[in-house]
């Protein structure tokens, strides 16, 4: 049985670079900054916290660390930790083929290479922030079926589950260059 619905208020990542990054995700995210606490740590330096609202009434904030007892922020969550670029990742909502296209445009015209991805349920595009790490814009295009909700329990106890024939269709959009 569910219980209520519950969001993320927001999730919060190490920034290696401020400014590259609220460019990103002001310009190519298209979110909008909301609150930047600034304030000490607790090994003696001080540190921003800077919020920016993604739409949803829920936020994704960076911190940009001043503190020279903490090592330099490895900020690429998933190949800073020996794992291929697209296994840790964010992803958000497109509430339909027009957002979707339309950010996916964004990305290119900024200089952003875009892999899209047909899941056969959603349908995913993806590029990398300033900090390395994967950010996806993904639009829902179906409901699951009764029958792929009974088979999730059925794979995620089976220990080598067989693997589906067919590949995801996917595209690959390279950024706008000027020559």
């Amino acid at each position: 049985m569910l219980g209520a619905a519950m969001g993320f208020h927001h999730l919060a990542l190490v920034t290696r670079d401020a400014k590259a990054t609220h460019d990103f995700y002001t310009e190519a995210m298209g979110f909008h900054l909301a609150k930047v606490e600034v304030g000490p740590t607790p090994e003696g330096g001080w540190a921003k916290h800077i919020f920016y609202e993604t739409g949803d009434a829920s936020m994704i904030a960076f911190w940009e660390l001043h503190d020279d007892s903490i090592p330099e922020p490895k900020s690429a969550i998933a190949q800073d930790l020996g794992l291929p670029t697209w296994t840790n990742h964010v992803a958000f909502t497109a509430h339909d083929r027009g957002e979707l296209d339309r950010n996916r445009e964004r990305w290119v015209s900024l200089g952003h290479d875009v892999l899209e991805v047909d899941h056969e349920w959603c349908v995913s595009i993806y590029t990398l922030d300033p900090n390395g790490i994967m950010v996806e814009f993904c639009l829902t295009t179906r409901a699951f079926t009764a029958e792929e909700v009974d088979r999730a329990s059925q794979l995620l106890q089976d220990p080598a589950p067989e693997l589906p024939g067919a590949k995801p269709v996917t595209k690959v959009y390279r950024a706008a260059t000027s020559d």
